[in-house]
């Protein structure tokens, strides 16, 4: 058993290595039969996926919304929501910590506005809407952070679709932080979904090579996990760069970072699919532009989902 563990062990850091430097022979090798050294392409993607979206949840929690402007209303639809018995226990808990901190005093500057006189020449019917509107939603810098308009909603489904928002979201935003994070939990499973449909743009991409799927599907899930393995320590790096290192250097060796990061991709896809300079870069941004329509759709998906998900 431990000689089991020890060889899995040898086998992820060759597998990772090879993965962070050259993505391409990875995936050459593994479609070659040389297989017994290296991690499966299905495992090895799910462990840096869920190490990536991890690291995201993580990140969503700093996420909040600001409750210092918060009125009697809003925090009594938070009250409710604390009540509310099938309410997960995190979420419970960052609803008590919104409703800990302390509520603003009386706002009276949109009682004195209503008050007084209108502007010379305006008339007192235009004087009434502008009056209704910063009662509505006070100053710019102090209006909510999300906002809903009853009377432009004139369809059945956009008043279905502005209601579950409302209540995701609340009525002014207050559980925008909740939904946010909800959200970007459910990104690790569209990520997932979307594996096999840029194996099918490679397909479209290559048709003529007349390339088995699943070999489009392997390479597919190798440059998928070097892509959450690269980003997560280019983050790692700014981070310590811009702590330790001046600006100017700090900024060049991040962006000289994320262009390594693209030259990767584009120089694995080359030498996996064995094409010209030209061809290859011409597959590069196309390919990519197919998979970025491919992943707006799957993100407007995920987004609808989560909006209607109980």
């Amino acid at each position: 058993m431990l000689d089991s563990f020890l060889n899995w062990d040898s086998k992820f850091f060759t597998t990772i290595g090879l993965l962070i430097v050259r993505p391409w022979r990875l995936t050459n090798e593994f479609l070659a039969g040389k297989r017994v050294r290296y991690v499966n392409p299905l495992r090895l993607y799910l462990l840096a996926s869920i190490l990536f979206f991890f690291a995201v949840n993580y990140g969503a929690k700093g996420l909040r919304v600001d409750t210092s402007k918060f009125g009697q209303k809003d925090r009594a639809e938070l009250e409710a929501e604390v009540k509310d018995k099938d309410l997960p226990p995190a979420a419970r808990q960052k609803l008590e910590a919104l409703l800990r901190e302390p509520s603003p005093p009386p706002d009276t500057s949109a009682t004195t506005e209503a008050s007084s006189p209108p502007p010379v020449g305006a008339s007192s019917s235009s004087a009434g809407v502008l009056g209704k509107q910063r009662h509505d939603y006070g100053k710019i810098g102090e209006r909510p952070f999300v906002a809903f308009d009853e009377a432009k909603s004139t369809t059945p489904l956009e008043r279905w679709f502005e209601a579950r928002a409302k209540e995701k979201m609340g009525e002014h935003g207050t559980k925008m932080g909740l939904f946010i994070a909800t959200l970007f939990s459910n990104l690790a499973y569209m990520m997932l979904c979307c594996i096999p449909l840029f194996a099918l743009v490679l397909k479209l991409l290559y048709v003529r090579r007349h390339i088995f799927y699943i070999d489009h599907l392997i390479y597919a899930l190798h440059i998928h996990t070097f892509a959450y393995t690269a980003i997560m320590l280019i983050v790692l790096a700014t981070m310590g760069l811009t702590r330790v290192a001046p600006g100017p250097i700090a900024g060049w060796t991040i962006a000289f970072l994320w262009i390594a990061f693209l030259v990767q991709i584009f120089l694995s896809i080359r030498r996996v699919y064995r094409q010209g300079w030209f061809i290859s870069t011409f597959k590069f941004f196309f390919g990519g532009f197919m998979y970025l329509i491919v992943i707006l759709a799957a993100l407007a998906a995920t987004f609808f989902v989560t909006l209607v998900m109980p």
